[in-house]
């Protein structure tokens, strides 16, 4: 069995991990995701208990009780590196022995869940309205760093993609990878299902033209466009792609839910929407308590 050397696994002298400075009994299996560390108290305010909390550059953490169910919400900061990080120690903490610095033989399951702002790019979807990435396609490359990524991703789709948008050699293949069907069913009454572009950036790779402009102007309208099997892309973030696939890789569930901050097409942004965002963390908690 592989042990993993120092340099790969970083672990803290109080025995917590590199970046994140959890030990691994401070992990419950539901984690919530956020990106903002201010977001950590919203979430953690209707926490029933707090067990315990940990700090670290952006990366906030507090494990408690939500409704008798044990729960930790961390923030991960802004883009796809967070990300990779992120879920990476997150695994380390449920499936490596500290001690022994190898793989567990019994694995641990995590359930993943980001909570996000998003901005629509489809005239229909309303400000403030939750979607929820049941395909992600990361604009970002992280995937095809890992072995296994064919294994996960939809393959047709990213053919499909690719020839509609006529993809430009230079930038990242683009990789699809589904959420977890099971988080899927649990958010499906309260969420518009969607595919979620994630972005490696907030300006260029979003479309957005400040005094740089994008390589391909006119990618938007190719992906407002594009159809797959009946099914549209929905909205822009930067994350869900990189949490889906790394997740699905390692063995965990994982889904992003995004409220609407931002139409894009009617060139509309909400400044005010932490109303929107306490909502949705709220709906959230509530649907995560019944697993």
């Amino acid at each position: 069995m592989r042990t993993i050397p120092s340099s790969e696994l970083i672990i803290n002298d109080d025995g917590s991990v590199f970046h994140l400075h959890l030990r691994p009994e401070q992990l419950a299996d539901i984690v919530v995701l956020v990106g903002d560390p201010g977001r950590v108290a919203l979430v953690a305010e209707h926490f029933d208990h707090i067990e315990c909390k940990a700090s670290n550059r952006e990366f906030n953490t507090v494990t408690g009780t939500y409704k008798g169910r044990r729960m930790t919400v961390l923030s991960t900061g802004i883009g796809i590196g967070n990300i990779d990080i992120s879920v990476t120690e997150l695994d380390a903490l449920a499936n490596v022995d500290f001690e022994t610095r190898q793989e567990k033989a019994e694995k641990r399951q995590l359930t993943l869940v980001r909570l996000g702002t998003s901005g629509a790019i489809q005239p229909d979807i309303r400000v403030g309205e939750l979607v929820f990435a049941r395909t992600s396609i990361g604009f970002d490359g992280l995937l095809n760093y890992y072995k296994g990524r064919n294994e996960v991703c939809d393959l047709d789709m990213e053919r499909a993609f690719i020839a509609h948008t006529g993809w430009n050699e230079l930038l990242p293949k683009p990789y699809c990878i589904d959420a977890d069907p099971a988080l899927l069913a649990l958010f499906e009454d309260v969420a518009r299902e969607g595919i979620t572009i994630a972005a490696p950036g907030f300006y260029a790779p979003q479309g957005r033209w400040v005094r740089l402009e994008p390589q391909d102007p006119g990618l938007n309208e190719k992906i407002e466009s594009f159809d797959y099997r009946g099914r549209r892309i929905t909205n822009f973030e930067m994350e869900s792609s990189a949490l889906a696939g790394l997740a699905a890789l390692m063995g965990h569930r994982a889904a992003t839910v995004c409220t609407i901050i931002a139409q894009r097409i009617a060139l509309d942004a909400c400044t005010d929407y932490k109303p929107f965002v306490k909502q949705m963390i709220r709906t959230a908690l509530d649907k995560l308590a019944t697993l």
